[in-house]
């Protein structure tokens, strides 16, 4: 729950600033007659991004069996592969977004160029909506539907409420803080969206396996369908496991995959952040 919560919110919040920006630009410069093609820009991407969400459901929710595991293994890589690439991205722009829309907005403006409008708001909104469809995708994999249905609901009601208070002034939240502080958690769950994909792809038999098990410190299952609280699929092994990809009995690819994939990170991190210091 708290995955699909943390995806939504987050997803949702950068969206609301963007058309935030837009709109606030728009005013600013009294051409507020151009804002009608801003919502017609958030309301197609949204259409565009539940459309996106019923085809994935009805294209790959009916696998079965090995084609099931090669399905939810390549899923939860690339799902892993974007959500990376967009971490590092929102860190990338975090400085110049609001310069860049600005001067694209200019640019149309003088032009009067409306659909150059509508296109800025409907790109950058189906960005988030697409990467949030395979996000909470790759998230119901682990988790049960309805927990992830309602973690991903509260997400983004609390997102609406965050970017109400932030343009009406009411309160100051500190964006850069609590971007970093996300993207901190999303790079736990990409991690084990790696580690659990290359799971997948050995139950599939595409992986190979090497050492099943590196360790199992799973509580013994005393009921059939009842697991113990540290289980990971009890209580808190499955909030784990559902936030950080932890594992009770992981093998040895897994393990090696999911601390490889901070060291890959870490040295990206790093490189963009010499590039900005530069």
């Amino acid at each position: 729950m708290l995955a699909a919560l943390i995806i939504t919110l987050r997803e949702t919040l950068e969206a609301a600033l963007i058309v935030g920006i837009i709109l606030a630009y728009l005013k600013k410069i009294k051409n507020k007659h151009h804002s009608g093609y801003v919502y017609i820009g958030v309301f197609s991407a949204i259409l565009v991004s539940i459309l996106l969400a019923i085809l994935f459901n009805g294209l790959f929710g009916g696998f079965t069996g090995r084609a099931e595991e090669l399905y939810e293994g390549f899923a939860m890589i690339f799902a892993g592969g974007l959500l990376t690439w967009m971490i590092l991205w929102m860190f990338v722009q975090s400085r110049n977004m609001r310069k860049n829309l600005e001067g694209k907005i200019d640019s149309y403006v003088n032009k009067n160029h409306y659909l150059g409008v509508f296109l800025l708001t409907f790109v950058n909104i189906l960005r988030e909506g697409v990467e949030t469809v395979i996000f909470l995708e790759a998230t119901l994999i682990q988790n049960n539907s309805f927990v992830v249905f309602l973690g991903a609901i509260s997400g983004i009601l609390i997102a609406l409420l965050l970017a109400y208070v932030l343009f009406k002034e009411i309160v100051r939240i500190p964006l850069a803080k609590f971007f970093k502080f996300t993207s901190l958690l999303l790079i736990f769950f990409a991690a084990g969206l790696f580690a659990h994909g290359i799971h997948e792809l050995q139950e599939a038999g595409i992986v190979p396996v090497v050492v099943e098990h590196l360790w199992d410190i799973n509580p013994a299952v005393i009921t059939e369908g009842v697991y113990p609280v540290f289980h990971e699929q009890g209580l808190v092994g499955g909030f784990l496991k559902g936030l950080f990809g932890y594992n009770g009995n992981p093998s040895l690819l897994e393990v090696l995959t999911y601390f490889a994939y901070f060291g890959v990170i870490s040295v990206a991190w790093n490189m963009i952040l010499k590039r900005k210091v530069a």
